[in-house]
């Protein structure tokens, strides 16, 4: 059965459901969960907001706001009694899905667990959906826990 499992976290309800059904897995297990949260500054450069306010602030931030997302993840999963290990990366490219098989492998994640909206039809064309790309990619397999239609 799964004893490592890799869930994406980014402090939303989606994946805050994709955590909570990861924490059950883990403790009909014993699974040790791995957290991990992308800081991706990607954004940030192309926009033309990002390219006036651009300074070491900003990173600064959004890093911050990273690992406070990881350590209030890493205490919920820790406070039920839960082996727990957390990974902050910055990324200025890549997507998500890349990241995530990169730790995969360094990690040696046997599953998957992330939360994803669900998005049909033009929804999904123009938002993408890192899910089905974790899903298209990954080496494991993946858990994919549908966030509440309402949200």
């Amino acid at each position: 059965m799964y004893q490592r499992i890799l869930v994406p976290v980014d402090g939303s309800s989606t994946s805050n459901a994709g955590l909570a059904e990861a924490v059950k897995l883990a403790k009909l297990t014993g699974a040790r969960l791995l957290l991990l949260h992308v800081v991706d500054d990607l954004p940030i450069l192309v926009s033309a907001e990002g390219m006036s306010a651009m300074s070491g602030d900003i990173f600064a931030l959004l890093k911050e706001g990273g690992e406070k997302v990881l350590e209030q993840a890493r205490a919920s999963v820790a406070s039920q009694g839960l082996a727990v290990d957390i990974k902050l990366l910055e990324s200025l490219n890549g997507r998500l899905c890349d990241h995530v098989n990169q730790q995969v492998t360094a990690w040696k994640a046997d599953l998957i667990v992330l939360g994803t909206h669900g998005r049909r039809g033009a929804s999904r064309w123009l938002l993408g959906s890192d899910a089905e790309q974790v899903l298209r990619s990954a080496a494991v397999p993946v858990l994919l826990v549908r966030s509440d239609a309402s949200q």
